[in-house]
């Protein structure tokens, strides 16, 4: 029992980054109907960002808690500027001039600048992986016996100890956060009305006066912000970094976003949250070599029984 209590940890962890990820995906496909591949690769590049500023950062002002507290604030507020110009521009570059042709044309497009960033990032930065020493250790201690943590809730001589780390608290908190936040932000004000005026009509919207490439735009720059604080949040629960490590925590967030209902903000982070879960789970009860395979084939299970997602709206064509 011990054991599955920490894979639904770990697997809620995990599926809070997913979940980070796929509001991006959803987001741009509510309004302008396209799918961003280049987003996972976006993430991927917002993780560098955070690795960079944060070798810049912690010899300067050290490694105390306060100190690492500060650090991790200045990444993602770093991260999320950087980020999102650089979104701002691959929507003005790459999608906005084939906005209006036939629909293979983004998508080859996107996919064209997901490759380019993966291999601009390789260049860059080399093909091996990166690595930063832990940012946030410790944890609590709820059973078994444990060594991450002084107390436990439910302390036994021998056994299993499950842990909730403290960086898993910091990433499921923080997923809440802005799950909420930009919830509000579409719901609440005059942005997210014009965004879900967009989503609706996009011309009819132009007609009423709403900047529907303004709006496009901010939409990407929301998505890569949110990317690079699940980049930031990637790096402190594992550490490590590659240049590939884009395409596939990118597809899982797509799935998590199809699965949960795409154009629906709760339900992408629901569906990151179940990708999380049967991959972790998957990978403590069976083989781990297939882990992939557990959540790709979720994404084909649900485009056959329920191509609308858990919470998404079946799709009504305009006449």
């Amino acid at each position: 029992m011990e054991y599955f209590v920490q894979q639904l940890i770990n697997g809620l962890t995990l599926g809070s980054i997913y979940g980070l990820i796929a509001i991006g995906y959803t987001m741009v496909f509510g309004i302008i109907g396209m799918v961003n591949f280049a987003h996972g690769d976006v993430f991927m590049l917002s993780t560098f960002f955070a690795l960079i500023v944060l070798m810049i950062l912690l010899p300067i002002i050290g490694t105390s808690v306060a100190a690492i507290i500060f650090a991790l604030i200045v990444v993602m507020a770093i991260g999320m500027v950087l980020t999102g110009l650089w979104n701002w521009a691959i929507e003005r570059i790459a999608y906005r001039p084939l906005r209006g042709s036939f629909r293979l044309a983004p998508l080859i497009s996107a996919i064209g600048m997901s490759i380019f960033l993966s291999n601009f990032v390789q260049v860059v930065q080399g093909p091996t992986n990166k690595s930063i020493v832990s940012l946030i250790d410790g944890g609590f201690c709820l059973s078994g016996t444990t060594t991450t943590a002084k107390y436990c809730l439910f302390p036994t001589k021998a056994g299993f100890g499950v842990t909730l780390a403290y960086k898993q608290v910091v990433i499921m908190t923080i997923t809440a956060l802005l799950l909420a936040g930009f919830w509000y932000l579409v719901q609440k004000t005059p942005l997210g009305r014009a965004q879900r005026a967009c989503e609706q009509d996009s011309k009819m919207a132009r007609l009423l006066g709403i900047d529907v490439d303004r709006t496009i735009s901010v939409t990407f720059v929301m998505g890569a912000a949110l990317a690079a604080v699940a980049g930031v949040m990637y790096l402190v629960q594992y550490g490590i970094i590659g240049f590939s490590d884009g395409f596939v925590p990118g597809v899982k967030a797509f799935t998590a976003a199809v699965l949960g209902g795409i154009g629906s903000l709760p339900g992408a982070v629901l569906g990151g949250l179940i990708i999380g879960l049967v991959e972790s789970l998957w990978s403590a009860y069976f083989s781990i070599d297939y882990k992939d395979v557990a959540a790709f084939s979720i994404l084909a299970v649900t485009l056959i029984f329920l191509p609308s997602g858990i919470m998404g709206r079946p799709e009504v064509e305009k006449v």
